[in-house]
């Protein structure tokens, strides 16, 4: 059938794998999650899950990078990997104590990841500070005027 009156790109699930890589690696995580999400409808492997999960985090799609990466962890509670990328959406989404345990399994199962124990480091120095000033440990604070200074927690690394 012809992809111009599907809608489908040309080539197959491969190719639509490595170009969504590809694009995400040229920075238009966006572009890569369509495809991606395409690949995953055929072939829902851990490496297209990861994939998946690491563009949106990249697109900054939080919410749906934690749910792809925590059905990759709970396929593969092993992978080392899948357990730092979760870390790292919860780190955004402000859930702090949870992704301190998946950066913690991560930093666990590869210790010579140096990024990962700078992210691990990181999360538990926000937790002891916010415990040590009497504030919640999930979540966003409010300022006095009512403004969230965490609305954009920041960068705290990549993915």
């Amino acid at each position: 059938m012809d992809p111009s009156r599907t809608g489908a790109p040309e080539g197959d699930t491969y190719e639509w794998f490595h170009r969504a890589k590809r694009l995400l690696s040229e920075g238009n995580p966006d572009a890569a999650v369509v495809l991606l999400e395409r690949v995953q409808r055929t072939d829902a492997t851990p490496a297209v899950a990861e994939t998946l999960g690491r563009a949106l985090f990249e697109a900054r799609r939080y919410d749906e990078a934690i749910e792809v990466l925590t059905e990759l962890v709970e396929q593969s509670p092993n992978d080392d990997y899948a357990h730092y990328a979760l870390g790292m959406a919860l780190w955004r989404r402000q859930q702090f104590p949870s992704a301190r345990d998946h950066l913690s399994m991560a930093f666990v199962m590869r210790p010579d990841r140096a990024e990962y124990g700078q992210a691990l480091g990181q999360v538990k120095a926000t937790l002891r500070a916010r415990s040590e000033a009497g504030l919640p440990l999930i979540g966003p604070i409010a300022a006095a005027d009512g403004a969230n200074p965490l609305d954009d927690p920041g960068s705290p690394g990549s993915v």
